[in-house]
């Protein structure tokens, strides 16, 4: 079954963890997974690189130093030799033992908990084998039903739609576009990813006018309160553009708060 990724087709706002619940467990990791469901989201935003056997795993940086107890270079190293690294540790003792898991485990979890994934390409060593790489990975329109990639290369995204067409795209924007629906259109996305600072409720409209998705990421609560102590009013700005139905898909890195807020504001 293909999910759809709108509020007017879904009912609901999807509430999406940022590398899952990566406020509360390990950034892109089961347990940061199964913690975006527990806490009622719906979504996760997840990253993804290639290894040295071609293998896509799920891990925001090139290299595993920060995120796990390893070193080196994603590039330099196998799927397996990357499994094998604790990636929960650096974390919370009570993490121990949490894995880098591969995109193909990351979507058999979120059937599993009945999620879709929003999945960042990460990769920029090699643009042209991950395509290749994915293609396995999203061969089942089930799979594929519940992925968006999603990327601040549009040029990328643009080929992986060429390569797959059945795959759904989105573009990642943190400044004001001129043209929003233009700038979707030129990468024939399907989505907008677009930052709470720079959210424009006129170019949310004409883009739901055009057919075109958006996720708005809000951030942690932390910087929410830093914007209100120094008056920018983005909580304000954001419950209205909910209640308006100008948001599909709301992201952060707390999805307890991002829930509590979507329901309080709808």
């Amino acid at each position: 079954m293909r999910k759809s990724y709108f509020a007017a087709e879904n009912g609901f706002v999807h509430v999406c963890g940022h590398r899952g619940h990566s406020d509360g467990a390990p950034e892109n990791t089961i347990a940061a997974f199964k913690a975006t469901r527990d806490l009622g989201g719906t979504s996760i935003e997840i990253d993804t690189v290639l290894t040295k056997d071609n293998e896509i795993v799920v891990l925001h940086d090139l290299l595993v130093d920060r995120t796990t107890n390893g070193t080196g270079a994603v590039k330099d190293m196998t799927a397996a030799e990357i499994a094998k690294l604790d990636a929960g540790s650096w974390f919370g003792a009570e993490f121990a033992g949490e894995r880098v898991p591969t995109l193909r485990e990351v979507i058999a979890k979120a059937h599993e908990l009945d999620l879709v994934i929003e999945a960042e390409i990460k990769e920029k060593l090699n643009p042209a084998a991950y395509i290749e790489a994915l293609k396995p990975v999203l061969a089942d329109p089930r799979d594929c039903g519940r992925v968006m990639m999603i990327s601040f290369d549009h040029a990328h995204l643009k080929e992986v739609k060429a390569a797959i067409p059945h795959v759904r795209t989105g573009g990642i924007v943190h400044e004001r576009l001129a043209d929003p629906v233009a700038v979707a259109r030129a990468a024939d996305l399907d989505e907008l990813c677009i930052d709470l600072s720079v959210f424009d409720p006129e170019h949310a409209k004409r883009l739901h006018e055009a057919g075109i998705a958006i996720r708005c990421h809000a951030y942690s609560p932390a910087t929410i309160d830093m914007s209100i102590r120094a008056g920018l009013g983005w909580t304000d700005d954001l419950a209205a553009w909910l209640k308006a139905g100008l948001i599909d898909t709301l992201s952060g890195d707390d999805v307890d708060w991002l829930r509590k807020f979507r329901d309080a504001a709808l």
